[in-house]
């Protein structure tokens, strides 16, 4: 069994093993052995043989035993299916295995035919499938069911839904229904759900259609349950901003005080960065887990920070990618609807939001940020998960590095009882945070990061997810270092453009198939209020592609201002507001 997703199907690798199970058939009545093998989206492989019975009825195709097997070790989606006979031929499975293929692949699982490879939707044409049903028990179950699971019956075209929103019009439940679900089936085109987005980044949206959009964006996929846990569930999510490391030390940090933290993250949004890219510069560190996986992991550490699984909020997933190259980032519907509709999914019984105000946040004043953070809020307890949230200031970059790898050194720092102080102060609060909201408010975090249980906690959930606590982390191979230009006191750094800047040098994508550099990034030496001469390094720019050093250069023109040297200068407080 493998542990890693591979890049593309290697279609005879899985043919030898349906090949391998069709070998163990048992069909001593039809003499027709049958044996299929399918990828899994976390890499495994999974098999399945036919299991004939002298009561020719309860006789089960090789598809049963595949499904079996992919249930039995973790779950997952099916992404590569082929099925074989006794001489190796490519087979077609039947109708009933068809529809079972379907509830654990979907219209997208690649399918081996005699034809080609064909996907699922093209075999099974107008499927039946869970939403059917929930339709069905709903229509029975009439106006006492919940909004977002009411029967959406009409049928509608992408162009309406965009128009309606480009003029200004407020969306209809059922039209918002539709747009989600064709748009998770592949009926609605990324370029239509580019131009809805910015439709919807425009002229915005009200609480009816937020709260509709996010319960549809919910019903596109599962929902995860970590009732069975020994201990309590919290979760925090941040808006985004540069250098914002804190889940790192967080997640560890919150689990060795008592509570579980299923930390589901992304990836880097904008001038914003991502966790999971962060994470993944830590040498054989993985971000797909399957849902067994997670719950083993949360188990046996306490807390887990991976991707989204295919199942969760599916919707979502495609939805967040086009934002981040198509200039929606930006749209409180779209960030509130993104995030909650994940954290509800999520089945966390509580959450801390951490809503970044300033110019390196997509919120850069306090009303738009109260705005959102409210919004969420609401969401979060209308579905039953109790939710705070914290303004955080994200004028200036938190502590001192802003990438992948340079930000994972700076979190170790934190975790090993140092570091900067105003990231060591907001992973303090937003603990106390989440753990008041878990119920163990007596729980002192401080004491976790002094005393090392927290680094404890850190390096076994790194090894639990493959990685070497212990390895080198990636260091660019070219370096420009920026001084300062006066004397006198550092008085602005502006976040917004060290965040462009470090995606400029390669730390950020500007398309969402883009890689990342892991060693990329800006390297501060100083921040505001600090003493500076002409000469001093500010930042140390890092990057592998040398060439980009001028353009981010141009990023940071105007990010620094100084004032005399006796100047007063008053620090933002890292902590603004608070949302209940």
């Amino acid at each position: 069994m493998t542990t890693s997703a591979a890049a593309a199907p290697d279609w005879e690798s899985l043919r030898v093993r349906a090949r391998d199970a069709m070998s163990r058939a048992y069909a001593p009545y039809s003499g027709f052995p049958v044996g299929a093998a399918a990828l899994v989206d976390d890499g495994r492989t999974v098999s399945g043989c036919n299991v004939e019975n002298a009561a020719y009825g309860v006789a089960l195709c090789a598809e049963c035993g595949l499904v079996s097997s992919l249930v039995a070790s973790g779950g997952g989606r099916l992404t590569a299916f082929t099925c074989c006979d006794r001489e190796g031929a490519v087979l077609m499975p039947c109708g009933r295995c068809r529809q079972l293929l379907w509830e654990h692949g979907g219209p997208e699982l690649q399918m081996d035919t005699a034809t080609g490879i064909r996907p699922l939707a093209e075999l099974l044409p107008d499927a039946f499938g869970p939403a059917d049903l929930r339709r069905a028990a709903v229509a029975h179950s009439g106006h006492d069911a919940p909004e977002h699971e009411r029967p959406r019956t009409t049928p509608m075209d992408a162009i309406s839904v965009i128009r309606a929103k480009r003029d200004g019009t407020r969306l209809t439940d059922a039209q918002i229904d539709w747009v989600i679900d064709a748009y998770t089936r592949g009926e609605v085109a990324d370029e239509q759900m580019s131009a809805l987005a910015m439709a919807i980044f425009l002229n915005g949206m009200d609480r009816a259609e937020i709260a509709r959009w996010t319960a549809a964006m919910i019903a596109s996929g599962e929902r995860m349950d970590f009732s069975s846990l020994p201990r309590p569930t919290a979760d925090k999510h941040s808006t985004g901003g540069v250098g914002d490391k804190i889940t790192l030390p967080l997640a560890p940090l919150v689990a060795a005080c008592g509570a579980a933290v299923p930390q589901l993250s992304g990836r880097g949004l904008g001038h914003t960065g991502g966790t999971l890219d962060k994470l993944e510069s830590i040498p054989g560190w993985r971000a797909q887990l399957s849902n067994a996986d997670m719950l083993a992991v949360l188990r046996d550490v306490g807390s887990v920070i991976c991707a989204a699984g295919e199942g969760l909020a599916p919707a979502d997933k495609k939805l967040y990618a086009l934002r981040d190259v198509t200039g929606t980032v930006e749209s409180i519907p779209l960030i509130a609807s993104s995030i909650m509709s994940k954290k509800i999914a999520e089945g966390t019984g509580s959450l801390v939001l951490d809503v970044k105000v300033g110019s390196g946040a997509f919120m850069k004043n306090i009303d738009s940020a109260r705005e959102l953070a409210a919004t969420m809020v609401g969401l979060g307890n209308d579905h039953g998960v109790r939710t705070t949230a914290l303004l955080t200031d994200m004028s200036t970059p938190l502590g001192l590095t802003a990438g992948n790898a340079l930000e994972v050194r700076e979190s170790l720092e934190v975790l090993a009882g140092g570091g900067p102080a105003d990231v060591v102060e907001l992973t303090l609060a937003l603990a106390r945070e989440m753990l008041d909201a878990a119920g163990l408010p007596d729980a002192d975090p401080a004491k976790a990061l002094a005393d090392g249980t927290a680094m404890d906690h850190w390096r076994r959930m790194i090894s639990a997810q493959g990685g070497d606590p212990d390895a080198p982390l990636p260091t660019a191979r070219e370096h420009h270092v920026v001084t300062a230009t006066a004397d006198g006191v550092l008085t602005r750094l502006d976040a917004y453009a060290v965040g462009l800047a470090a995606w400029r040098l390669g730390a950020g994508r500007a398309r969402k198939e883009d890689p990342v550099q892991a060693g990329a990034g800006v390297e501060l030496h100083a921040k505001p209020g600090d003493r500076v001469t002409p000469g001093r390094p500010l930042l140390t720019l890092h990057t592998d592609t040398p060439s980009a050093f001028a353009y981010a250069l141009e990023a940071l023109e105007n990010a620094i201002d100084y004032a005399p040297e006796h100047s007063e200068f008053t620090a933002s407080p890292i902590v603004l507001d608070r949302i209940a």
